[in-house]
């Protein structure tokens, strides 16, 4: 089977990894990590990055182009398969449907839509043949039914679990620059009142040498690791800024607690115009499924080394222990073999 991929981010592409060891004879055209040994892509993901307003701006009539050359590669693709980053994957699902009205257009990790720019569920349903969710609760935000819960890719790459008897602490400030430059200066303070701790700082592993020193400076008090997993999994707590990985700690069964400092301006357009209550995506989760949460979150400038220090000092670890339990047991299973196998279905469809 030839399969057509738009899949522009890292993670992504860990998903993408896992999915295809469930599928058979599968060759990828598109957009993916050329890392990956199932095809040559069009382009590389490297290439798609975007580094600020500026640089989308200058890039914009450039992803035209790219998606105009991925609706021709489609020709020679038995199916579609795009997945996350729906500012690019949306228009392209468009295109491909308006060109190729009988070629099966499959979307895997759903836009964000119940936090924001519902609208666009609509299009999703008129331009997708399947919309496989990640989160239980998102499908319901879908009236046409075409959308379904296949599992969350993390429960099948996460293998790890937490060490309770752990003396080591695990600092993770995100990989933007705007975050590690708000945050880091709070976790350096922290570690230097924890010193009797060893402490891990998590460092995204795409980062070249260049630039860690520009952007953390003297991180001589942190053994560096580039394995989230790994240093979630030694650790007896770990301080987190937001995304993805707060539910890769509650999935290890790491206590933790977010902190996130956002432009004041982003700050105010999240909470007072969209109306966004929690920040971590394993909250968000929790909250959906039965009204609970599973960690505190230090938001702007109630960030302060006092406050991280009292959190850890101060969590519930063996609650946190059950509302982990509970979130995983939400999640239930993978998704990995429930998409390979929905890739592999043959249809009655011809491109």
């Amino acid at each position: 089977m030839k399969l057509l991929v738009s899949a522009l981010e890292p993670s992504s592409n860990l998903h993408l990894k896992e999915v295809l060891k469930h599928g058979d004879d599968i060759t990828l055209l598109g957009i993916f990590d050329k890392q990956i040994d199932a095809g040559e892509p069009l382009y590389d993901i490297s290439q798609m990055a975007i580094m600020g307003v500026v640089d989308a701006i200058k890039k914009i009539r450039w992803f035209f182009q790219v998606a105009d050359e991925m609706v021709a590669l489609a020709k020679e693709a038995d199916k579609v398969l795009l997945m996350d980053a729906s500012g690019f994957n949306l228009p392209l699902a468009k295109k491909l449907k308006k060109a190729y009205p009988n070629k099966e257009i499959i979307y895997y990790i759903l836009p964000q839509v119940w936090a924001s720019r519902p609208k666009r569920v609509e299009k999703l349903e008129r331009y997708c043949d399947h919309l496989l969710g990640i989160l239980p609760f998102e499908v319901d935000y879908y009236p046409q039914r075409k959308a379904r819960y296949v599992g969350h890719p993390l429960l099948d790459e996460i293998s790890l679990s937490h060490s309770p008897q752990s003396n080591t602490i695990t600092f993770m400030p995100g990989s933007r620059k705007s975050e590690i430059s708000r945050l880091l200066p709070i976790f350096k303070e922290v570690r230097s009142r924890l010193s009797d701790k060893e402490a891990i700082l998590v460092i995204p592993p795409s980062f070249t040498q260049e630039k860690i020193a520009s952007l953390y400076g003297d991180i001589s008090m942190f053994k560096v690791s580039h394995n989230s997993h790994e240093a979630l999994a030694s650790s007896e707590f770990a301080f987190i800024c937001s995304g993805t990985a707060t539910l890769e700690a509650a999935l290890i069964g790491t206590p933790f607690t977010l902190a996130y400092i956002a432009k004041k301006i982003d700050f105010f357009i999240g909470t007072k115009l969209f109306g966004i209550t929690q920040v971590g995506l394993a909250n968000i989760i929790l909250t959906h499924h039965n009204g609970t949460t599973l960690h505190n979150e230090l938001l702007q400038e109630n960030v302060t080394a006092e406050k991280l220090l009292n959190e850890y000092h101060n969590t519930d670890k063996e609650k946190f222990a059950q509302k982990a339990q509970e979130l995983k047991a939400y999640l239930g299973h993978g998704s990995s073999e429930n998409v390979a196998r929905i890739i592999m279905e043959t249809t009655n469809e011809h491109p």
